[in-house]
């Protein structure tokens, strides 16, 4: 992949997800605080952007989102890696307390 593509790809990737999070903002604040991870002077903010708005921050060169399973014990639990083969039985609560790390994570960042 070229620099150039590199860039594009973030440009998309970075539209994508100010839509996307203007449009879950706008729909349920509370829930989209939670699915985001993001403040809420940063969710009033995303709300309020105007479409030129939207797309001249999409067009940096940098992403503005980034991951919220920042450590190994996040994706472990996401991926499964260190469970035995009764995946199936452990899916559900693996996924449910990686969710629960990660909300717990940003109540901590929140406050």
């Amino acid at each position: 992949m070229t620099n150039e593509q590199m860039l594009a790809e973030i440009k998309e990737a970075n539209l994508t997800y100010l839509m996307l999070a203007q449009s879950l903002i706008r729909q349920d604040k509370a829930q989209a605080l939670f699915r985001l991870g993001i403040s809420e002077e940063s969710a009033d903010l995303i709300e309020m952007l105007s479409p030129a708005q939207i797309m001249k921050l999409a067009s940096g060169n940098m992403l503005l989102c980034r991951f919220r399973a920042g450590d190994d014990m996040v994706w472990n639990l996401l991926t499964n890696h260190k469970t035995n083969n009764s995946r199936t039985a452990n899916d559900a609560t693996t996924k449910l307390h990686a969710n629960i790390v990660m909300s717990s994570r940003f109540a901590e960042t929140a406050f």
